[in-house]
């Protein structure tokens, strides 16, 4: 039986996605479940003994409780922190979408649930004719949200595009530093506008959900 997948994008790089995701996989660990991480593309890796390795995955890899290597969490590590498609090419490398996708199955075997978590934004390019989305469309998704300047228009259209395209039920706010200016306000904003519940608001520095009743996740996850 396949596990159930989230995915986990955001409305930008650095906005809080590889936060959210931890927060997910340590609240269903907590909650009894097997919980594999997966970060398909990571670009701004380093070269060590190991190879090529990404710090995000690595704190996934290790908030996991599947006995997971590197590769099954990484399948695709890339070294300069720029748009993965650029690296890709750069390396003379192709990203399969068909490849992530069995990569995605051969954990989801294993699993209860698969934490996914995207690189960049919503639409990031893989390749010259494929995006983030068309990995992901068929993965109920959250949608992390970095507060600052420029947050509501970037959420709205992230948001319009995963709806159309893909899977959304729910989104995060996750405050970044440094305080945007009328914070609250903003969070209001985006509580009126969006069409799927808010699942959290994330201060400066924490991870979510790592006592919490995920009945609520799981309810806003099924619905979709």
């Amino acid at each position: 039986m396949s596990a159930n997948t989230i995915f986990v994008t955001g409305t930008d790089t650095d906005c809080g996605k590889t936060q959210v995701s931890l927060g997910l996989i340590r609240a269903l660990v907590a909650d009894g479940a097997r919980v594999a991480a997966f970060k398909p593309v990571a670009a701004g890796c380093e070269l060590g003994p190991a190879g090529l390795q990404n710090a995000d995955a690595l704190a996934l890899q290790e908030a996991s409780n599947l006995n997971l290597d590197y590769a099954q969490v990484n399948p695709v590590a890339l070294e300069p922190p720029i748009a993965p498609h650029i690296a890709a090419a750069e390396r003379g490398l192709e990203i399969r979408i068909a490849e992530l996708r069995a990569a995605h199955e051969r954990l989801s075997a294993a699993a209860d649930w698969v934490v996914v978590e995207g690189a960049g934004g919503v639409l990031v390019p893989l390749g010259a004719h494929c995006d983030m989305l068309d990995l992901a469309v068929n993965w109920p998704s959250v949608l992390v949200v970095g507060m600052r300047l420029g947050c509501l228009n970037h959420a709205l259209l992230s948001a319009h595009i995963l709806r159309e395209r893909g899977r959304l039920f729910g989104w995060v706010a996750v405050c970044l530093p440094p305080v945007q200016d009328r914070l609250q306000e903003n969070i209001s904003a985006l509580r009126q506008r969006l069409p799927v519940p808010c699942l959290g608001v994330v201060g400066v520095g924490e991870i979510p959900w790592v006592q919490a009743d995920v009945r609520q996740l799981k309810r806003a996850w099924s619905a979709v």
